[in-house]
């Protein structure tokens, strides 16, 4: 049996229970093989994020491909947090992947998650400025976001509005994903309160 079985397998229950969106699973994995392509220069022993992970991708994918990181999945939702905790036992990647039940701005203000993180990955978490303001209070300076992104939208992520959250346009360019990088520290007043970023985004 090759590695990729399990995966496919998990994948497969997780669409099943409605925690991944439809298509083949094989697709979804090619999708999220591009953000193992865009992590290909971190360090052995650096920190991803999964942001809002649901069935798993891409973190999942990252953790197999990329065995050197310590992968972090987040869901707010505690039955997609099980499916995950089943998930790393059934791909036995206990070692290295956590899933975390939180939200993402709770997250975002806990010191042991806040600015500890290379990069933060996002699939379907929402639109940009919620994505932007809930990462970037979890990565670290030089630490990079990558967002599964229609290409050629690039007014969708205005430098002026990214800027006051330490974010701007990153690399590599990955075509399908919107890549940024954390210049600056986020700044404390960054994430508001739960559900604000969704509420009144910052553009």
């Amino acid at each position: 049996m090759t590695p990729v079985d399990p995966l496919l397998d998990v994948l497969e229950r997780a669409r099943t229970l409605g925690v991944l969106g439809p298509g083949p699973v094989q697709d979804h994995i090619d999708h999220a093989e591009r953000f193992v392509g865009a992590l290909a220069d971190l360090p052995d022993g650096a920190r991803v994020l999964d942001l809002g992970s649901g069935g798993g991708l891409p973190g999942l994918v990252i953790a197999i491909r990329r065995p050197d990181l310590r992968v972090v999945l987040l869901d707010a939702m505690a039955r997609r947090v099980a499916l995950l905790v089943e998930a790393i036992e059934r791909l036995d990647l206990q070692d290295r992947v956590t899933a975390v039940h939180a939200r993402a701005e709770a997250a975002g203000r806990d010191p042991a998650l806040r600015g500890t993180f290379a990069a933060v990955t996002a699939r379907s978490f929402g639109p940009p400025a919620t994505v932007a303001e809930c990462a970037a209070p979890l990565l670290a300076v030089g630490g990079r976001l990558l967002v599964s992104e229609p290409p050629g939208q690039p007014e969708r992520w205005p430098a002026p509005q990214l800027e006051q959250l330490g974010l701007a346009p990153g690399s590599p360019v990955v075509t399908g994903l919107q890549v940024l990088e954390q210049q600056h520290p986020c700044p404390d007043r960054f994430p508001r309160r739960d559900g604000i970023p969704a509420k009144r985004p910052l553009f």
